[in-house]
């Protein structure tokens, strides 16, 4: 996909009604609430700020020491009540991250994570969700929380397309992310059905290598951690590993999906859904994404300037 935006393009398309919204699912639920404390009212307050082809449809996350988390090892400590309050005064979707692979039996009865859904499938005008990979987790959240609406994680690295169709048409699942290295498939992605398309969520801005085998492994080696599990750390193999994430990298794979592409390809195309990675970055970062695939160039100073200024935030 082309990560090349060019002005004129957006503001042509800005000033069109498309017949489609990009809903974007945001990083940091518990982890950046400050961030988004901060950040929410701009957008709801200030649209002209920000492109109006897309909102903001959920918030993932999961907050630390979540034994049934994965993916990434949260570390947010905010006040549940306080993240469910923000989340429906905006009518926005709180989405836990459940996505640990290696439950057993014996860890669906953590009490933390019991008490969590209990308070958000309590929820308001809008359903919340719950990003999950294990179908024991998802048999019994199903069962004791029936609020819920699921979400397939990407942790099951899903990259055979027929995979991902039967994914696509299991009926627990409102949304199936698979993993960014199928973004690219436009032949085979724009032969799905309507009904396919619109539970599709493509995860964007991933900088994970794009020839990684060791994908999986990585997800796992989480998981064991979140369980406590003695385990080594994983060694990723990956060229430039050690530098971390870098999002100008990152805009450089194959499977980035960039704004440009949410507007000429994917849109028209008849997909509408896409997730932002982030959790485990810091909040500086996140505010770069929510600038790039949100803001309006004319307008990013002035959203950069409202949320540094804002001195409760530490964005380092």
């Amino acid at each position: 996909m082309t990560n090349i935006v060019k002005k004129t393009d957006l503001n042509k398309n800005d000033n069109v009604k498309t017949k489609k919204i990009a809903h974007y699912h945001l990083p940091g639920l518990f982890e950046f609430y400050e961030l988004y404390r901060a950040f929410l009212p701009l957008f709801y307050q200030h649209r002209e700020y920000f492109y109006d082809w897309c909102d903001i449809a959920s918030i993932y996350g999961a907050p630390a020491d979540c034994l049934w988390g994965g993916g990434r090892v949260g570390f947010g400590c905010n006040d549940t009540g306080k993240v469910l309050a923000l989340m429906q005064e905006y009518g926005i979707s709180a989405r836990l991250t459940f996505s640990n692979s290696l439950l057993q039996k014996e860890h669906l009865y953590d009490k933390k994570c019991n008490n969590l859904c209990s308070i958000f499938q309590k929820n308001g005008d809008v359903q919340n969700g719950v990003i999950i990979y294990s179908d024991l987790l998802l048999n019994y959240i199903k069962e004791h929380f029936p609020g819920f609406y699921f979400i397939s994680s990407t942790t099951k690295v899903i990259t055979d397309f027929n995979q991902f169709e039967d994914e696509l048409d299991r009926e627990e699942f409102r949304y199936v992310v698979p993993d960014f290295r199928l973004n690219n498939k436009s032949e085979q992605l724009e032969k799905l059905s309507d009904i396919q398309k619109e539970k599709v969520e493509f995860l964007c801005n991933e900088c994970c290598w794009f020839g990684c085998n060791d994908r999986k492994a990585c997800y796992q080696n989480v998981s064991h951690k979140v369980l406590g599990n003695d385990c080594p750390d994983h060694i990723c193999s990956a060229p430039d590993a050690m530098d971390g994430y870098v999002f100008s990298r990152a805009m450089k794979n194959p499977g980035f999906i960039g704004i440009n592409d949410i507007i000429n390809v994917f849109l028209p195309m008849g997909f509408s859904n896409f997730k932002i990675e982030g959790r485990s970055l810091g909040s500086a970062l996140v505010l770069e994404f929510l600038l790039y695939y949100m803001t309006k160039q004319e307008y990013q100073l002035q959203v950069r300037e409202n949320i540094y200024l804002n001195h409760s935030l530490d964005l380092f």
